[in-house]
């Protein structure tokens, strides 16, 4: 862009053209006031200068130029410096209003200074009638003896069954995330800086010398479409600073506190740490509770599934050792129940030496009962063995059979 043409848009504040960098940039870079004199006293040699020195000779023609670029620079950043204060007082504002109306936190604080008033009976520290704020993330610093839950855990667990609205809370406490990360600080040297800025753009207008170049529109654009528009938005944001103050004061006076000690970012800091925690809190007996359900559960199937194997092995005992002493009833009671069910008829995996005793126990006590017989049958199946052979068979096998019933 040439040199002259860069001086008219300055003149015109042509914000089409200039941009905070561009602006930025001239401020920086350009020679002070002494500089831009002696340049000036060359406007006779201006072919024979080198770049530098032609582009100062341009610009020393503007008048008040360095006080007018910082003008303009003010009015370019005006919009973007109201859009980061006026958030953060919003927020302080709001989660000032939100913790001093919240009756789900007031109830949770009534629960914390009961359960402390309890632990520390009899101690120097009994019948407390507050507590400091900051003690609420302190909390998870006291741990039961198995160190594997904390006096947190156990005012959660505490309200999610006593008192389940306070569960609520945090859900009521939206802005105070935002309210932690906000600095009264800063919101006060934002707000001084534009204060202080509004002044010497008020001073500059007024002295400014009248202007012989007729695309010079500094004072008329600054006075007509900025000045008195950024006078009131700055008043705005000023009310609401002072409100935001006389309520953070209001939650001292509640909460009993030194707001020259404790800032807005510290307490609404230890304020959300507690918030967070205490939702971590909840998550994690949640998962306790699910963790200790299904142990239970497992438990009992377990039990259930050893009583059945030690009611299967005992019945497998049983059948195995038919040959024992006792009663023969309860013996052929077993040997019934296997062959009705199949069991007897299963082949059980182990040592070949336990089938062979189990199979001939079981072929002995058949044979025993099939040849068993009177002297008579006997002898009627000697004078008939050769000549009925599968008769006697028959009767043999009726016989054994009524006996086997007779014994069920």
């Amino acid at each position: 862009m040439p040199y002259q043409e860069i001086k008219n848009v300055i003149l015109e504040v042509n914000e089409a053209v200039l941009t905070e960098s561009m602006i930025t940039n001239l401020i920086k870079q350009m020679p002070e006031s002494a500089k831009l004199q002696q340049l000036a006293e060359l406007k006779n040699e201006y072919d024979d200068l080198a770049e530098p020195e032609q582009f100062g000779v341009v610009m020393c023609e503007i008048t008040r130029l360095q006080e007018r670029l910082n003008a303009i620079l003010f009015k370019l950043l005006f919009n973007e410096h109201v859009e980061n204060i006026k958030p953060d007082i919003v927020s302080v504002t709001a989660a000032c209003e939100e913790v001093q109306k919240s009756q789900n936190f007031a109830t949770l604080l009534e629960v914390t200074l009961l359960i402390g008033n309890f632990m520390n009976a009899g101690s120097r520290n009994a019948g407390a009638f507050g507590f400091d704020i900051s003690f609420l993330c302190k909390l998870k610093d006291t741990k039961s003896a198995d160190q594997k839950t904390t006096l947190l855990h156990f005012i959660a667990e505490s309200c999610e069954n006593e008192y389940p609205d306070v569960l609520k809370f945090p859900d009521e406490l939206v802005h105070v995330e935002k309210a932690s990360r906000v600095s009264a600080e800063t919101l006060q040297k934002n707000l001084a800086q534009m204060k202080k800025q509004l002044t010497d753009l008020d001073k500059e207008i007024d002295n400014f010398p009248p202007s012989t170049n007729e695309n010079d529109k500094f004072v008329e654009k600054m006075t007509i479409s900025f000045q008195s528009k950024a006078q009131e938005q700055y008043t705005k944001l000023c009310m609401m600073h002072d409100h935001m103050e006389s309520l953070f004061k209001e939650l001292s006076v509640y909460f009993v506190f030194d707001p020259k000690k404790v800032t807005v970012e510290e307490f609404f800091n230890d304020l959300n740490n507690f918030r967070n925690m205490f939702v971590q809190a909840v998550k994690d007996n949640q998962k306790r509770r699910e963790t200790e359900e299904k142990m239970k559960r497992a438990k009992i199937a377990k039990d259930e599934a050893e009583k059945k194997r030690q009611a299967k092995m005992q019945k497998m005992n049983e059948i195995i050792d038919i040959n024992a002493e006792g009663d023969e009833t309860g013996v052929m009671d077993s040997l019934m129940e296997a062959l009705q069910s199949g069991a007897a008829f299963r082949r059980k995996r182990g040592p070949r030496q336990a089938n062979r005793k189990a199979g001939c126990a079981v072929t002995s006590l058949l044979a025993s009962e099939l040849t068993k017989d009177d002297a008579m049958t006997s002898v009627a199946g000697k004078k008939k063995k050769h000549s009925e052979p599968e008769l006697l068979e028959m009767e043999v096998l009726e016989d054994a059979q009524e006996k086997l019933t007779r014994s069920s």
